[in-house]
């Protein structure tokens, strides 16, 4: 059915004590209003509409999208002035309901959305409440009978009042057009001088319309985020949560706790990661492979069988199966790796092509180069790519054995099967089955004295 929905995302966010507005600070790698956004399409919300004050343009500028609506609240004068800049927006009509949401409620899951929508329908006000055994600080839900009649805030409370331990997560559905009647008649006659939205529930109750609340899974769905002790709580129940889904996948963590992912990390069977791994962006790991601890894989795809060691940073890569990587290697943009290729300790690579089981074990340097199979790439291995203004290419076919400390200097191709010798810089192509050698004579100077420091 029809669904508006409205993300309050005004605040300011002084706790933070930061200049980047509250809703952009990242949670795994992602805006907190960006999390919410991503609920919000999840549940398949036919408008929304976020309403931003607090970081202005910069938060525009930084969550812009076709499908986003934006209303600005200019003063801040409370949740329900907040809601009312958005209703022009969004369909009024009676039988679509409206969802309000908070840019800094990065976690709440669709699912436990879903299920307040479905208990609402589209002529009940929807509360979602949760209990606490310390209630301190939230609003609490009052009922007589076991009925809803408001919601109190603590500030405006009385000693009674203050012992509820079911409290108002903001988070609340209701009928559209109702809210519409009701947020021009809201007061603010409170400790804060705001416009709650919360009154909305007596007034909803005076009208003889029902109120219902259903409760989330868990209460960290609900935490909201306003200082950076709060995000960094919050960060590590999404890892855990990350981690859990990981593991039931059949995915070996080493340390449960001691993983980021920073975007979406898809793993095949028996997959190994050990600890104080880095995820980010799209990442599939593929069955049986492992990766060694202090990784940093970004944007990547890593085949079956490869064993990645520790210290290694992979961005933009497609490494094969059966690989050996690491430890200390980087692979940067561009690199496409076939099986079994050896990649070793303190080896980079960019914008190049290896085949199948060549080798680059040691101290080198390939980057925009094309490198055929069972390649040696001895220790000490530069292609010299740049001229200071362009890029060019090397291209290495099969067979070919390079010796330690050479020089590749681009445009430049190594035939089939050739051999250089160790110490060559290569400016011409080198001809295929022939060993190319390039050395200065090597020379002994007899009675050559080292110079001494003057006094």
């Amino acid at each position: 059915m029809p669904l508006n929905v409205i993300i309050l995302a005004a605040g300011q966010g002084k706790r933070m004590r930061s200049d980047l507005p509250k809703v952009l600070h990242p949670l795994a790698g992602k805006p907190l209003l960006g999390r919410v956004l991503d609920t919000a399409r999840e549940l398949g919300a036919t408008k929304i509409c976020v309403v931003y004050g607090h970081g202005g343009e910069q938060v525009r500028q930084a969550l812009e999208a076709a499908d986003v609506l934006w209303a600005k609240q200019d003063p801040q004068l409370g949740t329900g002035h907040a809601v009312l800049q958005a209703m022009p927006l969004l369909d009024a009509a009676h039988n679509v309901p409206t969802l309000i949401l908070y840019g800094d409620v990065p976690l709440i899951r669709a699912a436990t959305l879903r299920r307040l929508i479905d208990i609402a329908g589209d002529d009940t006000l929807g509360l979602l409440t949760a209990r606490l055994d310390n209630p301190r600080g939230y609003g609490r839900i009052v009922r007589v009978d076991g009925r809803v009649t408001r919601i109190v805030e603590e500030k405006d409370a009385d000693d009674a009042e203050r012992t509820i331990h079911e409290i108002n997560t903001g988070i609340l559905v209701a009928p559209s057009a109702a809210l519409a009647r009701w947020l021009p008649g809201l007061g603010n006659r409170n400790a804060q001088g705001e416009y709650y939205l919360t009154d909305i529930v007596a007034l909803a109750v005076a009208e003889g319309m029902p109120v219902t609340t259903a409760h989330p899974d868990a209460v960290w769905e609900t935490e909201g985020i306003n200082s950076k002790a709060q995000l960094a709580a919050l960060e590590r129940v999404h890892q855990r949560n990350v981690a859990e889904i990981l593991m039931e996948s059949g995915v070996t963590l080493a340390d449960p706790a001691r993983i980021d992912v920073r975007g979406n990390l898809v793993c095949g069977s028996d997959v190994s990661i050990d600890v104080n791994c880095v995820f980010e962006g799209n990442v599939k790991v593929d069955a049986g492979a492992t990766v060694g601890a202090h990784c940093v894989l970004k944007n990547c795809h890593i085949g079956a069988g490869t064993r990645i060691a520790p210290f290694c940073h992979i961005e933009n890569a497609v490494v094969g199966p059966d690989c050996i990587i690491g430890p200390y290697a980087r692979l940067r943009p561009g690199t496409e790796l076939g099986r079994d290729v050896h990649v070793g300790n303190f080896v980079e690579i960019k914008n190049s092509q290896i085949a199948d089981h060549s080798k680059a074990n040691h101290l080198a340097y390939v980057g925009d180069a094309t490198i055929g199979s069972r390649v040696n790439v001895g220790a000490g291995t530069i292609t010299c790519n740049y001229d200071g203004a362009n890029k060019f290419r090397t291209v290495i076919e099969d067979d070919v054995f390079i010796g330690s400390d050479t020089q590749l200097v681009a445009p430049v191709t190594v035939g089939r099967g050739a051999t250089l010798g160790a110490g060559t810089t290569l400016t011409k192509d080198a001809p295929p089955d022939t060993l190319t050698v390039s050395r200065a004579r090597q020379v002994s100077l007899h009675g050559w004295k080292r110079p001494v420091k003057k006094t």
